[in-house]
């Protein structure tokens, strides 16, 4: 073992430890609209109803995703209540199953030191922290994924049985979280692998169709779920159609559809969306990771065919999203144990050479620069305590400059925690607490107490996902006049709807009390006018919350 490895060794556990620390505080903030807060809602009516079959979002039957991570949620609902943390927890939990699994897949097919490089890096990248603030499938996903790799590894060495059983259930839970889709992202890597070694036998080895034969019994609720929501009613509208088949939808339009854009949900694709979208949110490695996939075409002489497992499958994974024409940043998301693995490969095997220095150098560079927009924004934006979180932008920015370094490995990884701890210090303890403020629906919710729970809440025209999950029962979805008139007349009741209706309501003669009159932003479709301490007033939007009471 070399001097770098055995360093590593020493500051792993401890580095490792603040990349978890760092991904901690957005446990508590609250949940950001529109797709989080629509699925805690999920998950919330799911605990409130007692009905673990059948999920219903924005009012109707809800046919989009599966069930899984709405279980979890509800799950944790049962301990920690229905709250924030208690819907971000289990991703939160997954995201270490994922570390752990990222950490045996880098061991077995490289050694240890790539491993732990691959760990810490994976442990900060950008979207892979934003993804347990702002939670969706991907959490889920990417450990299932990647944890069922790893155990069919196990089963092509011919290992104890159980590693059949974990392949299955971790493929299965895949499964029931995105769709049939990913097997193509777990297996693929391994057909190429038997492709490119000759292994034909591969094909036919029994272990393998064992594990199919086991993952689909692993998906039976999921299947059995939607058959009865849907298959069983013919009657139900479902993306405005009738006749809708719930099974279809899930082994065909919900991905397939998707990919060809022939489904009941389309989108517009773009060929370099993944190419770019990962160069920001891969940081603070994205130049690490471009110069490790130059690497491995052109200069890596070690290359083991085993290897194939994860490079194929990142490179049929990152292919298909770039060919679809339905394409969210947030996708990326399940090839970064992939992206992790190669990128500290990478700076494994240059450990050794003063090339690496040239990164560290980059790193430093990033690291001021992700400093000076920090204190740009601060400057732009105004927000509470500003001045203090300017302060410690710039303590741990020199700070990370002036550690002590052992070599350019230690240099590259601890500066990219410096811009790590920068930048998710800025946005989980400033800018996100100052922006959720404008999250009009979870400011409206909170003056409904608990206590409340007997008196009907309704939104009309102003429809929030967040003010839907906060409020303490189920909301009232208001979409015409009638229902909007039958709901008043059933009262006492909230309403929160827009100034211009509330207004109209209380000039007519109705009898309400504005509760409450919180400004409201898409704070996810952010622009600089709204940023712009001068011009904010422009951009944001009243809303009512009306207490009703003839």
């Amino acid at each position: 073992m070399t001097s770098a490895e055995l360093s590593l060794k020493r500051y792993f556990p401890w580095l490792l430890f603040l990349g978890i620390v760092l991904n901690v505080p957005g446990l508590w903030l609250d949940i950001m609209e529109p797709d989080g807060a629509l699925y805690a809602t999920i998950a919330k009516r799911i605990v409130q109803h007692n009905d673990w079959v059948n999920l219903y979002g924005n009012g109707s039957d809800w046919l989009d995703k599966p069930h899984f991570p709405f279980w979890m949620a509800a799950i944790n609902y049962k301990i920690f209540g229905i709250n924030g943390f208690g819907y971000k927890l289990p991703a939160f939990f997954f995201w270490l199953v994922s570390l752990f699994y990222t950490y045996l897949t880098a061991r077995d097919l490289f050694n240890a030191s790539v491993a732990r490089i691959s760990v810490l890096i994976y442990a900060v990248a950008l979207h892979s922290v934003l993804a347990n603030f702002d939670v969706r499938a991907e959490p889920y996903l990417t450990a299932c994924i990647i944890a069922a790799i790893w155990h069919m590894l196990g089963i092509y060495q011919g290992k104890h049985w159980r590693h059949i059983v974990a392949a299955a259930v971790f493929a299965g839970c895949a499964i029931m979280t995105k769709g049939i889709f990913v097997l193509i992202t777990i297996a693929g890597g391994w057909v190429i692998f038997w492709i490119i070694t000759k292994q034909w036998a591969q094909f036919i080895n029994y272990r393998w169709w064992i594990l199919l034969i086991l993952t689909l019994i692993c998906i039976l609720p999921e299947l059995y779920c939607l058959y009865i929501q849907f298959d069983m009613h013919p009657e139900k509208v479902v993306f405005g159609k009738t006749n809708v088949s719930g099974l279809k939808f899930f082994f065909w339009d919900s991905q397939f559809g998707r990919f060809f854009n022939t489904g009941p949900i389309r989108g517009k694709g773009d060929l370099s969306f993944f190419l770019h979208t990962t160069l920001w949110a891969f940081l603070p490695w994205s130049i690490g990771l471009v110069a490790a996939v130059v690497y491995l075409v052109k200069n890596d002489k070690d290359r083991q065919p085993v290897r194939w497992i994860i490079y194929g499958s990142m490179i049929i994974t990152f292919v298909m999203f770039s060919l679809s024409k339905f394409q969210l940043p947030h996708y990326i998301v399940i090839v970064f144990p992939y992206f992790s693995i190669i990128t500290g490969y990478f700076f494994y095997q240059k450990s050794g050479e003063i090339s690496l220095s040239r990164f560290a150098t980059i790193q430093s560079a990033l690291l001021f620069l992700l400093c000076a927009a920090i204190l740009g924004l601060l400057y732009l934006t105004n927000i509470p305590n500003a001045i203090l979180c300017a302060v410690i932008m710039l303590a741990i920015a020199f700070g990370s400059i002036f550690i002590k370094s052992e070599s350019p490995l230690q240099q590259i990884l601890f500066k990219g925690y410096g811009s790590a701890a920068m930048l998710y210090v800025f946005l989980f303890l400033f800018f996100y607490p100052f922006l959720l403020q404008y999250q009009s629906g979870r400011e409206a919710a909170r003056v409904i107490h608990a206590k409340d729970t007997e008196i009907p809440v309704g939104s009309y025209h102003a429809f929030s996902y967040s003010f839907e999950f906060y409020s303490p029962g189920d909301v009232n979805l208001l979409k015409t006049t009638d229902q909007l008139g039958d709901f008043i007349n059933n009262n006492p009741c909230f309403l929160y709807t827009t100034t211009a209706i509330g207004d109209s309501l209380i000039s007519s003669g109705l009898k309400a009390k504005i509760l409450l009159t919180p400004e409201n932003y898409h704070i996810t479709m952010l622009k600089k006018d709204f940023l712009d301490q001068k011009t904010r007033h422009t951009k944001v939007e009243k809303r009512y919350l009306l207490y009703i009471n003839k």
